[in-house]
């Protein structure tokens, strides 16, 4: 059986991120008082453990008793078994921006080899959609992925489904967030979506394999998926659905909130309408989030670095890529031009243009005409 003083701190983290009755922001204040020393955490008295703010005489036997809440040696087979791996916040490779936001999980747990590198946009909506809304979820998807977004929803029935499916569908990226393990598939209908999304993109959660979706997980599910993203776009929502969690969630980190308008008479439609009322942005295309988060000063958030360990800097312009520089030239001579012309000018698909000029757009070298033409940003 392993003790603390076997554990190195990547290990001492897996451990305190499966243990249970311990929130979020309890690991928090732990970490802060222990000087982000997790296998000090694991090693520290009852006494110790009761003086860090939010720790409870549960939470602290929890900790004091971690070899019988939690199997580390079960659940590193169990990764290994899955072909998954666990990611922690110290680590390069956990998302940027969630790192920003107030409680971010120690942990992710990853299946699939895509690690966020790129700027990500939440899709997410009821469950019981219209024909209209899950057009829309798709559309929005395809179309932004087109543009080099990463799409971020949460594998449910419904909206979540549609825009994951239209972020492959322009083999984008995209990325599933659960409210349970990895291993428990849920709506057991999408198994052959979670496996594509696993294959190109990834699945993410927090949670130890074997854990079901309650109540509470789906809530903390929520919060990751805003707090991944620069934004999140609500598709069709009833006023008590999950997405207006989501949705408080992503206002409450400081993102931008977009609302697709929807019918008067629909049930499903009340949600964002509420939302409108509330301050949200109203979104009519994929123009409109490009728009927005450049005015907001969200699109000054670049992702730059090398290789796969990409981190998110402020006021930081990176150096144009081999695609970008190809499409920057051009416009070397001054002149507009559309997507189509680039396309034909450079010989690059349709798909790599959309994605070029969307981060030529990001890092300020070119700018949109209100007639959809391309010119140098001025």
């Amino acid at each position: 059986m392993k003790t603390a003083d076997d554990l190195d701190q990547r290990r001492a983290l897996f451990v305190l991120n499966g243990l249970p009755n311990i929130g979020p922001v309890t690991l928090k204040h732990l970490l802060d008082s222990f000087e982000n020393d997790a296998v000090a955490i694991l090693n520290a008295t009852r006494k110790e453990l009761i003086r860090v703010k939010g720790v409870s005489d549960v939470i602290a036997d929890t900790i004091a008793h971690w070899r019988e809440r939690f199997d580390l040696e079960r659940e590193e087979t169990l990764l290994e078994k899955h072909g998954a791996s666990n990611v922690n916040f110290q680590e390069a490779d956990y998302p940027p921006m969630l790192k920003e936001i107030y409680d971010p999980p120690i942990c992710l747990y990853f299946l699939g080899d895509y690690r966020i590198s790129q700027p990500a946009i939440a899709i997410v909506g009821t469950r019981r959609p219209t024909l209209y809304g899950r057009g829309v979820a798709k559309r929005l998807a395809r179309e932004l992925a087109q543009m080099g977004f990463c799409i971020v929803s949460g594998l449910a029935r419904g909206i979540d489904s549609e825009a994951h499916e239209g972020a492959l569908e322009a083999k984008g990226k995209t990325v599933a967030v659960l409210g349970c393990g990895l291993d428990i598939i849920y709506p057991p209908e999408n198994l052959d979506l979670y496996r594509r999304i696993a294959s190109s993109g990834a699945i993410v959660s927090e949670f130890p394999f074997g854990r079901r979706a309650d109540k509470q997980s789906f809530p903390m599910r929520n919060r990751v998926i805003s707090g991944i993203c620069l934004a999140t776009i609500v598709v069709e929502s009833n006023v008590n659905g999950g997405s207006m969690i989501t949705a408080r969630f992503t206002g409450e980190q400081g993102r931008m909130i977009f609302d697709v308008p929807g019918h008067i008479d629909q049930a499903s439609s009340q949600g964002c309408h509420q939302l409108l009322h509330d301050g949200a942005t109203l979104l009519n295309s994929t123009d409109d989030v490009i728009e927005e988060l450049r005015l907001s000063g969200q699109l000054e958030l670049t992702y730059a670095g090398s290789g796969d360990n990409e981190t998110v800097t402020k006021n930081a312009l990176p150096e144009l890529d081999v695609l970008e520089s190809k499409i920057a030239h051009c416009f070397d001579d001054g002149s507009a031009h559309y997507a189509d012309a680039i396309a034909e000018l450079t010989q690059l698909s349709q798909s790599d243009v959309a994605s070029g000029l969307m981060m030529l757009e990001l890092k300020r070298v070119l700018a949109k005409r209100a007639d959809g033409a391309f010119e140098k940003f001025h």
